[in-house]
């Protein structure tokens, strides 16, 4: 099988499980946001592991899980915000646990620990939060997150293509030499035609709404990518992981996601509601 070959498999199953658990309502889409979470965690601890500072993967792990869990509690109207509280005493257990660990570098894999939580748990906190802006408020939308999933992907998609065939004229040479602005364009004009398409049957955001986001994800969605081109080419890796054949971890396939889920969530906020 080519790598285009295991690419198309994966994806496809990746949209398949991802649209399922999104479509059937918000306790499953959040047990996918919290897998992701935590598969992305435990891979970037992994790639970042240095020599005398040992990173707190369990409190990352139970630290973002208060997070996710608590902001989606009180968002749902299920639990008080208050809940959200729980955040202090564990984020400083983490400091406390590190006073009993015998590592020549504690300070080091502190700052790891907590730059996972910072750049993968926040992201996904908010994404989390996107399918109940919409009024009323604590109500789940399903067309919300599915459509962001959505234009995600045909930027993604259409970039990858575009690259292949048309690319001429690199986009960052320095840090992602494949990666060039014909790739870019095509994402672009695809997340565009996507969002018309939703505009027939999207009644939560008008079609200039949609073209905006679509603009923003694009954006940021780039730049995310690029954060984490520089991540693999300071590690001097092809690939984040293997855990998705064709795609590489699950650093290399969600970090469009992550880079655009804090600006989708201000948008909606901001802007549209």
């Amino acid at each position: 099988m080519t790598e285009f070959s295991r690419r198309t498999f994966t994806g496809t199953g990746l949209v398949i499980v991802i649209m399922s658990a999104t479509w059937c309502g918000p306790y499953s889409f959040m047990t996918l946001l919290l897998l992701i979470d935590l598969l992305s965690l435990m891979e970037f601890y992994r790639l970042l592991e240095i020599p005398g500072a040992k990173t707190s993967k369990i409190g990352a792990a139970l630290l973002s899980m208060v997070l996710m869990l608590s902001g989606f509690g009180a968002i749902t109207h299920l639990t008080s915000w208050k809940w959200t509280l729980m955040v202090i005493p564990v984020a400083f257990s983490i400091f406390v646990a590190a006073l009993y660990r015998h590592t020549k570098k504690p300070f080091q894999g502190l700052a790891i620990t907590f730059l996972g939580v910072i750049i993968i748990t926040l992201p996904l906190c908010c994404f989390a939060a996107i399918p109940f802006l919409a009024r009323p408020h604590g109500s789940y939308h399903f067309a919300l997150p599915a459509g962001c999933f959505l234009l995600l992907w045909a930027n993604d998609t259409a970039a990858y293509l575009s690259g292949r065939w048309l690319g001429r004229h690199p986009l960052f040479l320095r840090i992602s030499p494949k990666k060039t602005w014909e790739g870019s364009v095509g994402g672009l004009a695809a997340a565009l035609t996507v969002a018309c398409v939703l505009a027939q049957f999207f009644t939560l955001l008008s079609p200039t709404e949609l073209a905006i986001l679509s603009v923003t994800i694009v954006i940021t969605g780039t730049f995310g990518d690029l954060v984490k081109s520089l991540l693999k080419r300071s590690l001097d890796i092809k690939d984040s992981g293997t855990i998705l054949p064709g795609h590489g971890g699950m650093l290399d396939r969600f970090d469009s996601l992550l880079g655009s889920a804090p600006f989708i969530f201000a948008y909606l906020i901001l802007l549209a509601w």
